[in-house]
């Protein structure tokens, strides 16, 4: 048989393994040689359940802990068993197992460097020749093999305050921020979960799985969850939780009182009884020290710009364009504000005809937009759901229904926005059901008794709909934050007009430049309103380069107020580096708290001090003392950013100026202003500087952007480090003018500029400058 269980009897196997095999040693499994007659022999300390390929193979994976080299810094292996003996050897192996295994095949492992385990992986078979066999001292007969089989494994449960890097945890927690699962970039679905428990650490874990079924049943803050084999990895200083293989999971209410009752699709789990007391007892600590307050009302409670979550029941739906999508939902109550109907034909309504007709008055349109446009298309009428961060507007008050108001389910994740299918055994789901069939629907007419305007105000004629979707396209894709008084102007007459002067436009976004938008991001002097380019890599690299000349001064190491290290590199340069370790009543503060002063340290080394350390600044020595680098380079490096300086208008004082911040009695913050001010330095703003031609019919003018991140919502101080915020820069742009696309399709966008005028000995130019306007949230979905 490929897997047998074999006993131990006075310290001999029994029966004994086939004698032509040889015992390996983990240290001498190496690709190239043969194993053929060689097996390998290990403790059981990890298994996963199993799984099916895509060819339709079992596969099961368990991890041996080399008995002989327990001390060694890699004493374990990944054993990879597909097939029938997949299925078998998972039925009766368990934690704690002495596992023995011939006929292996050993191939390169492809997750090493992440789990700290040999190089190389056994893969097992039955049509490869494979054996398997395993010990178990309390496997005798098989009556205590049977009863071994239906005990539980013993799980080890990690706090949150114990989690190391590198390693798969086991852990209970409870819900205090997530995100319902959506796409990701790839195939698979994703959920974002940040966990608390009694240690008060936090952890965020994010979830991955081809299966939308296997990621956690979330419902709301405060559910609490236990994660099985979730990886821990450390990113900038924090803990985080990320999927591993053989990830599973269980959810409960975290409500106290309510049943323990696990969510999960996993067909096999194992729920102890001393669990039970683990989730009654996170339940009692999350009442008295958590302040979990949900956004979740009802209908009746809404009110304009509101964001909340809203538990009810999906009436009908209907596809509306591309990137938006249609849900009529009701909870029994009703809106006290008229709300505003989607444009939508009645046949392409999915929905039962009567029910809708009978709830008119009840329901609500909630536009989705889209990463959670695929999801909306595949609910089922009928279903119970919990939208999260539903958004309320006020409608245009260009529009005659300025009193109505608009439901929408913004695009992306952000404030855990999402949507959440409930089962009809969710507690809230059967308060829910009770409710609405309470509901007394006897003063909604039925069809015969209804007038031919009270059916067109249910569905859409062609005409009603022609005309109310000319006004959804109609819709500006930009927001005005002040000076609401002002009319719109046209183009032309602005053209025609004197400067000074503000103007409320409606426009279309003709072009744009600079078309790379990474060129768009500028530095700027608040006080003398100069302009400069933002310093290349290379160039910034070169500066720092010449500042190793001269070499550190030892003489000015170990001051009254910073302590020194220096020490010289390894490569044939030989450079000399100082580090100066800055004090606070003469004790060094953390590193996330501290600023330290750097000598002859190139580009590299310093983003690598920056990963540790709050603040850098680049110094050299000096006859006088220490002095900052050219005011080309940054005065500051903090985090992935840097601070540079005007060279106008700053007036650099020597570095031992920064004493005055360290003899302040309470712990200095080194917030990059302070600091600007104590040296002398006035500081520059990252900003967007971009060019946009906008047309209206009546003329076209070019309109200048100075903006640092009102108007695209993004720092402009951050767009050149996050490939996220440039991606999503272009995709707003893309929007405001769609590549290739007709001017007639382009959104409108209503804007604020100002006119202002350029003189110089032998010229007067009029410009125009956008101001006081932002993009809506939206723009992009």
């Amino acid at each position: 048989m490929p897997v047998q269980l074999l006993k131990i009897i006075k310290g001999q196997s029994e029966p004994p393994l086939p004698s032509h095999l040889q015992k390996e040693d983990l240290k001498h499994l190496q690709e190239g040689i043969d194993h053929t007659n060689k097996y390998f022999q290990g403790l059981v300390i990890l298994s996963y359940p199993v799984t099916t390929l895509r060819d339709g193979t079992d596969f099961f994976k368990v991890v041996l802990q080399d008995m002989d080299n327990s001390c060694s810094r890699i004493n374990s292996v990944n054993i990879l068993i597909y097939g029938k003996m997949a299925e078998d050897c998972a039925q009766v192996v368990h934690h704690g197992d002495t596992f023995v295994v011939a006929g292996f095949k050993l191939a390169k492992s492809p997750t090493a460097r992440e789990d700290g385990r040999h190089d190389c992986h056994l893969e097992v078979s039955e049509e490869a020749g494979s054996a398997i066999y395993i010990y178990s001292k309390q496997r005798t007969t098989d009556a205590s093999k049977a009863a071994l089989m239906s005990v539980a494994p013993k799980y080890v449960y990690t706090p949150l305050n114990h989690l190391k890097d590198g390693t798969v945890v086991n852990l209970y927690g409870i819900v205090k921020f997530f995100k319902p699962p959506y796409i990701s970039k790839g195939t698979d679905f994703c959920s974002v979960v940040t966990l608390v428990d009694p240690s008060n650490e936090k952890l965020t874990c994010s979830l991955f799985s081809g299966n939308l079924d296997s990621l956690p049943k979330i419902y709301k803050v405060g559910d609490i969850v236990r994660f099985h084999r979730i990886k821990i990895k450390e990113y900038n200083g924090q803990m985080q939780g990320i999927t591993s293989g053989g990830f599973a999971s269980l959810t409960f209410d975290g409500t106290v009182g309510a049943p323990i009752v696990p969510r999960t699709s996993s067909k096999g789990y194992s729920f102890v009884h001393e669990e039970h007391k683990t989730v009654e007892d996170l339940r009692v600590w999350a009442a008295s020290n958590l302040s979990i307050s949900e956004p979740a009302i009802k209908l009746s409670g809404v009110q304009p710009m509101l964001f909340f979550d809203l538990t009810c029941q999906l009436v009908a739906k209907a596809k509306v364009d591309g990137s938006s999508f249609l849900l009529k939902v009701w909870d029994g109550t009703k809106c006290p504000y008229p709300t505003w109907k989607v444009p939508v034909k009645a046949r392409d309504l999915e929905g039962e005809e009567v029910l809708l007709r009978r709830l008119r008055n009840l329901t609500v349109d909630i536009l989705v937009y889209d990463n959670h446009v695929h999801l909306a298309t595949s609910l089922k009428i009928g279903s119970f759901l919990r939208i999260y961060s539903i958004h309320t507007k006020q409608a245009s008050a260009d529009n005659d229904d300025a009193s109505h108001i608009e439901f929408h389910l913004h695009g992306g994740t952000g404030y855990g926005r999402g949507i959440g299918v409930l089962p009809e055994s969710n507690p809230d789901v059967k308060d829910l059901k009770v409710f609405l069939e309470s509901v007394d629907l006897s003063n909604s007419q039925d069809m015969e008794s209804m007038s031919s305007v009270e059916l067109d105000d249910t569905f859409y004629s062609d005409e009603a709909f022609e005309s109310d979707l000319k006004r959804y396209q109609q819709l500006p894709v930009t927001v005005l934050t002040d000076h609401l008084g002002l009319n719109n102007t046209e183009l032309k007459t602005i053209l025609n007009s004197t400067a000074p002067q503000q103007y409320r436009i409606r426009a279309k976004l003709g072009t744009y430049k600079p078309q790379k938008l990474y060129q768009a991001v500028k530095l700027h002097c608040s006080k003398c309103n100069s302009l400069q380019e933002v310093p290349h890599e290379d160039e910034l690299a070169l500066i720092l380069q010449g500042s190793a000349i001269p070499a550190p001064n030892p003489e000015l190491h170990n001051t009254s107020w910073y302590d020194s290290a220096m020490w010289i590199t390894q490569d044939q340069k030989q450079r000399k580096i100082a580090i100066h370790f800055v004090r606070h009543e003469e004790i060094l503060q953390e590193p996330e708290n501290s600023l330290l002063m750097m000598e002859g340290g190139t580009l590299k080394e310093i983003w690598k001090l920056t990963k540790r350390f709050k603040c850098v600044i680049p110094v050299r020595s000096t006859e006088h003392g220490l002095d900052l680098l050219d005011i080309s380079a940054p005065f500051l490096f903090q985090g992935n950013k840097r601070y540079y300086g005007c060279k106008q208008c700053s007036t650099p004082k020597p570095i031992n100026s920064l004493s005055s911040m360290v003899a302040q009695q309470q712990q200095p913050s080194w917030e990059p202003t302070e600091i600007a001010e104590v040296l002398g330095i006035e500081p520059l703003q990252y900003v967007f500087v971009m060019k946009f031609t906008l047309v209206d019919g009546t003329g076209a003018l070019d309109a200048y952007l100075l903006d640092y991140e009102n108007f695209f919502k993004i720092p402009a101080s951050q767009i050149l480090t996050t490939d996220f915020l440039q991606q999503k820069m272009q995709m707003i742009m893309n929007a405001l003018c769609p590549p290739g696309g007709k001017l007639d399709d382009f959104p409108w966008l209503e804007c604020f500029i100002k006119s202002y005028n350029v003189r110089d000995a032998m010229e007067h130019q009029v410009y125009y400058q956008i101001f006081d306007t932002t993009i809506v949230e939206d723009v992009i979905y």
